[in-house]
């Protein structure tokens, strides 16, 4: 059952084994490998079925550091699902192991375990093994072959295109055994008289109507701010709720200018394969990592076109994306080759021209953009249409940052309140020194290897004393701040993601990370979310059947 809370009178709703709090990736993931378990699920999204004024509204922040993007955080059924590019890959081993130069850091959990989840998440359309593989024979077919020392590449793919978990899995909520009430923000969790558990939780919809949701067990599943937050409000979870915040900085900084032009780079630059999109990003090999105490960032290689940069560029390739039918079109006429992209606005990786709200007038605005930018816009479409292939002389390296887990950066309770009168999130990160030195030492490594190969040279001021930081951009993966450990002092969940001292209170989505290696998040956050069907399904079915 899909239901508008908003229509119904307040009151209360009750006789649910289990309360799912959030329709991103986690939370229908969720959903989707419990139903039909035998268990009761209800299923509260904030938003409705396509976004709303309310629903932008509700996304705010406050920040100091690193800001925070409005569409990082969606009201909406689908969640960010509805907004992402799909970049994905799994975590490294290093990123799950305990290191001493890392305080905080080792998962509480079985690696081996972790990767069979990963296996499992490929029923969501994300790459399997194979699927990696195929894409790294990829590496023969360019122009050039480095032989790397210090250095390691990592693949990441996106499904072509983008998994949106409401539009492909959200049939579910028509079935029995699982009703989705829309409109249904969650003010606070309400403990028992005891408060060895939760009991309900409070909802308000958009025309100020109250409800109480009563449940046998909760999970919170809205994401890195919001999961805190409602502890926060709820005062549940002890001192440390919304610490140990992490993101994955970004930003271009530094430029590569080679020794001879190249054509076709297709595993560094990017390209679309096989239904999926990917490139190989570099990062420094295991064991200097360790010997040298840093962490586990990456660059990426980004070709410098004639075009690079060209607004009206970007407003082509939004307005073809808006054109589903036309880019289909498009793509099977290419049927099995290697489509190399021919701009990073192709990836769609947090444009703000792609990711902004648009009515009637702001695509008729798009349309100007590229009459005003004509000539720009026909070299990009000859080199996108035609076989041919430009001669890149320079590619810029884009940066994404490992961010050690610090208890200094954090979420806590606003001054300001939001439309339903509740302390909007206040956000609060910074890089710390051992961030920034990772980096750097990463760009000293591919500038002392690019030089020594004869590939060129890497241009880059990048220094761990720069103020201003220069990567700073929010990467809309906000992890850590309901941490997994052992220890409540310093964590927030238990390994199975149960709130500690609060066992039918679990969390789920990156909220839960101890640590963040450098790879996009949602890939994980499905594994973890099968992983906890799974033993939801074990502790929860026989007592509420």
């Amino acid at each position: 059952m899909i239901a508008d809370l908003d229509t119904r009178p307040p009151g209360r709703l009750e006789g649910y084994d289990l309360c799912i709090v959030g329709t991103g990736p986690a939370g229908l993931t969720l959903a989707r490998e419990l139903h039909g378990s035998g268990l009761s699920l209800c299923v509260l999204e904030s938003g409705l079925t396509r976004p709303t004024r309310r629903g932008d509204r509700l996304r705010e922040t406050r920040s100091k550091g690193i800001h925070i993007k409005e569409y990082s955080r969606e009201r909406v059924l689908g969640g960010a699902s509805t907004t992402w590019a799909g970049l994905s890959a799994p975590l490294d081993p290093v990123d799950l192991a305990p290191r001493a130069h890392v305080p905080y850091s080792g998962w509480p959990l079985d690696p081996d375990e972790l990767a069979g989840d990963y296996a499992a998440a490929t029923r969501y359309r994300f790459p399997s093994q194979a699927d990696f593989e195929a894409f790294a024979a990829l590496r023969d077919e360019g122009d050039l072959e480095p032989r790397w020392e210090a250095i390691e590449e990592k693949l990441f793919l996106a499904a072509d295109p983008p998994q949106n978990f409401a539009a492909e899995w959200g049939s579910l909520f028509e079935e029995e055994g699982i009703d989705l009430f829309l409109d249904a923000t969650v003010q606070r969790l309400e403990l028992a008289q005891d408060e060895s558990s939760v009991r309900a939780a409070h909802v308000r919809t958009r025309s100020g109507n109250e409800h109480e949701v009563r449940s046998g067990a909760f999970v919170l599943a809205c994401g890195g701010i919001e999961n805190a937050r409602l502890l926060l409000l709820s005062g549940i979870g002890g001192e440390a709720v919304g610490r140990w915040l992490m993101n994955h900085p970004k930003n271009y900084r530094g430029t590569i200018h080679l020794a001879r032009p190249v054509q076709e780079l297709p595993y560094y630059f990017g390209c679309l394969k096989g239904g999926f999109a990917g490139y190989a990003g570099l990062r420094l090999r295991t064991d200097l990592q360790t010997e040298r105490g840093l962490l586990n960032s990456y660059v990426r290689l980004e070709p410098i076109f004639p075009w690079t940069d060209n607004p009206g560029v970007e407003a082509l390739v939004t307005l073809v994306k808006g054109s589903a039918g036309l880019l289909r079109f498009w793509k099977a006429s290419q049927q099995d080759e290697v489509i190399s992209l021919r701009d990073y606005s192709e990836t769609g990786d947090d444009s703000e021209v792609q990711n902004r709200r648009k009515g009637p007038l702001a695509w008729i605005g798009l349309i100007g953009t590229v009459a005003l930018h004509l000539p720009g816009v026909l070299k990009y479409l000859f080199y996108r249409l035609s076989k041919r292939a430009p001669r890149i002389r320079r590619a810029r390296l884009r940066n994404f940052m490992e961010m050690a887990p610090d208890p200094a950066n954090r979420v806590t309770l606003a001054q300001e309140l939001d439309e339903d009168g509740k302390p909007l999130p206040q956000v609060e990160h910074r890089c710390t020194e051992l961030d920034r030195r990772s980096l750097v030492q990463l760009h000293q490594a591919l500038a002392a290897e690019i030089e020594a190969a004869g590939l060129g040279r890497l241009e880059s001021d990048l220094t761990a004393e720069l103020d201003p930081w220069p990567i700073d951009q929010d990467a809309s993966h906000h992890m850590g701040t309901t941490r997994m450990g052992t220890d409540p002092a310093v964590s927030v969940v238990d390994p199975n993601l149960a709130v500690h001292g609060v066992p039918n209170l679990y969390a789920a989505g990156a909220s839960v990370f101890p640590t963040s290696g450098c790879v996009n998040p949602t890939f994980t956050i499905v594994a973890l979310s099968i992983r906890l069907a799974r033993h939801l399904r074990k502790t929860l079915a026989p007592i509420h059947r």
